[in-house]
């Protein structure tokens, strides 16, 4: 009797023991689970700007097939201009003119020195990786996410290029994570490479995008072959708690 009460009496530890590790397991898992039904999720995919009903998610503005581009380091120019007209009237070799966020810009896809000839220079992003294509496209998007808002894990057919304007964004992949916020540099993906995008810090945020394509490549396609490790999640989970 002596016997079996010790051993029941370990196996009684070893339940606790066990019960302990599994509570202590499931708690960050819970607080992530918290986080993510705390806000809107954008639903994955981005869609056309003219089938918009939501202030929130992913959009996309325009659609641009590029001619040829020159043999040296391609970049993103920004440029702001005051009308529609204005902008027009500066656009060029694979340019493209967009009204996004109450804005007129000009987005053209150049070789490092290109300059506008007009309007207000607000960033040349890159350089960019090309992907290995015949016919190229500029996909130029408008993302606005709640603090905590995500896409779906995917990959794009290209190089994707945020600028962000207010707000802060983290971008999950399997090289690490990257923060864009305003005045800090662009976040860029290479081509291929699967990813989770989160809104982060307390401020809505607001950025424009670019993906630089294959032209006869879906925009996006799931990536179902990697799953990430929420890192931008827990980060801004922890500084919320801590």
């Amino acid at each position: 009797m002596q016997d079996g009460g010790k051993a029941s009496s370990r196996e009684a530890v070893m339940r606790r023991a066990a019960s302990n590790a599994a509570i202590s397991a499931i708690v960050p898992l819970m607080l992530l689970a918290t986080w993510n039904q705390s806000v809107a999720q954008t639903g994955g995919s981005c869609i056309p700007v003219a089938e918009r009903k939501t202030e929130y998610g992913c959009f996309v503005h325009a659609e641009e097939h590029l001619l040829e581009l020159p043999h040296t380091p391609i970049f993103w120019h920004i440029d702001r201009f005051p009308s529609l007209s204005a902008a027009e009237a500066a656009r060029g070799r694979n340019g493209t003119v967009v009204q996004i966020l109450g804005h007129v810009w000009l987005f053209t896809i150049a070789d490092k020195g290109w300059q506008s000839s007009g309007g207000e220079h607000i960033a040349s992003v890159g350089p960019l990786e090309l992907p290995v294509a015949q016919k190229l496209m500029a996909t130029y998007m408008e993302g606005n996410f709640k603090p905590g808002m995500q896409s779906t894990v995917h990959r794009h057919p290209g190089t994707e290029a945020w600028f962000v304007l207010s707000g802060a964004q983290c971008i999950e992949t399997p090289r690490g994570t990257q923060i864009g916020r305003p005045g800090a540099p662009p976040v860029i993906a290479p081509p291929g490479d699967p990813m989770l995008l989160t809104g982060i810090g307390t401020e809505q945020g607001h950025w424009l995008v670019l993906i630089l394509m294959d032209a006869t490549m879906p925009r996006g396609l799931p990536a179902d072959d990697w799953t990430p490790k929420h890192i931008c999640e827990r980060n801004s989970q922890r500084r919320l708690t801590g």
